[in-house]
């Protein structure tokens, strides 16, 4: 296996597929519909225009396995030192490991970026998730409950952020 950086043209309808299974089958996302083809344009552009990364991890045949991504936490100026990611194994490829290899690898592209919280939303019944973020020193942040509603119940947000010791001079505007 190895990290690669995705690209529009070779992973998107890879990606598409990862994200359409969580939101028909989990609460790992709290959408209801599959997303269209054509939604990953966007996806890409918006990761594109601001510098996100999205980072793959492939096997040797090139299929991609999950990937992690993050993007803007609030969209207001004195936020811009922090970010919101994610992080999306395939159904098949779940419990292997990979997930910790990706937040490890999007924590890293943070650091190099610059970021200096990194906070995943993740519902609280998500133990897996939970578990391995605490390993990779996330700590939790708050618990948004009742935040969304989903397979006819109730859902609770929980917030785990880890702090980096970047930047080195923040700045103000």
């Amino acid at each position: 296996m190895k990290l690669i950086d995705c690209t529009e043209a070779r992973h998107a309808g890879a990606i598409l597929d990862i994200f359409n299974e969580a939101i028909v089958t989990s609460t790992a996302l709290y959408d209801y519909k599959p997303r269209a083809p054509e939604s990953m344009v966007g996806w890409f552009a918006t990761k594109q225009a601001n510098g996100f990364p999205v980072i793959g991890l492939e096997d040797e045949a090139g299929t991609l396995l999950g990937f992690a991504s993050y993007g803007t936490f609030r969209a207001w100026p004195a936020y811009k030192y922090s970010v919101e990611h994610s992080i999306y194994v395939h159904k098949d490829h779940r419990g292997k490991g990979l997930g910790r290899t990706l937040l490890g690898a999007i924590v890293e592209a943070a650091q190099t970026r610059n970021v200096h919280t990194l906070i995943g939303g993740i519902d609280a019944t998500n133990a897996g998730s939970i578990a391995l973020h605490e390993s990779l020193g996330f700590t939790h942040a708050g618990t948004i409950r009742q935040a969304g509603f989903k397979f006819g119940r109730w859902l609770d947000l929980a917030f785990y952020q880890r702090i980096l010791d970047t930047p080195a001079d923040p700045a103000d505007g």
